[in-house]
């Protein structure tokens, strides 16, 4: 059984702005060093004609684990990010987005849409999140999906941000 991810975030700039952010290397740097957490790296960030495909990896200390997610990884984890963005073309990019942790029978993964006009833009993502670990699955799950859309949040909290120092 998987779980649902959906989330949607507006910007009230165009969508060219949103995308020449996204696009941009500077902002990935600032952006992971901003909302990545202690430990976060990026691993690959690749900018060519408007796309980019980045890979980071965040760690989430022992201590800030859900108690329920700890009892199957012991220590500190390592999530490997990934997320893809096409070139804006009549007002619309796709992408992807996946997470994962090594040993951990679980994913996360889904597409991304950008989509606007010359005043406004709206991000959205749509995934799944899966775990298959026996009985506790749906719980882990569940946590996992409240966490994603948080930091999903917190990341286009501060692309809005960015967007409005440049």
């Amino acid at each position: 059984m998987s779980r649902r991810i959906e989330h949607s975030s507006k910007f009230s700039v165009p969508a060219a702005k949103v995308h020449q952010a996204l696009t941009s290397e500077q902002y990935w740097r600032d952006r992971l060093a901003a909302v990545g957490g202690p430990g976060a790296t990026i691993d690959e960030l690749t900018v060519t004609n408007d796309t980019v495909a980045v890979s980071v990896s965040q760690v989430i200390p022992a201590e800030n684990l859900p108690s329920m997610v700890a009892k199957f990884v012991p220590g500190d984890i390592v999530i490997k990010r990934s997320e893809t963005l096409a070139s804006l073309t009549d007002g619309e990019a796709a992408g992807t987005f996946a997470a994962h942790v090594d040993g951990v029978p679980a994913r996360v993964e889904g597409t991304q849409t950008l989509r606007g006009d010359d005043a406004s833009a709206t991000l959205s993502a749509a995934g799944e999140v899966e775990v298959k670990i026996p009985l506790f699955g749906s719980k882990i799950e569940s946590a996992i999906v409240d966490e994603v859309v948080r930091l999903i949040q917190s990341e286009q909290d501060f692309t809005r941000e960015w967007i409005a120092k440049q």
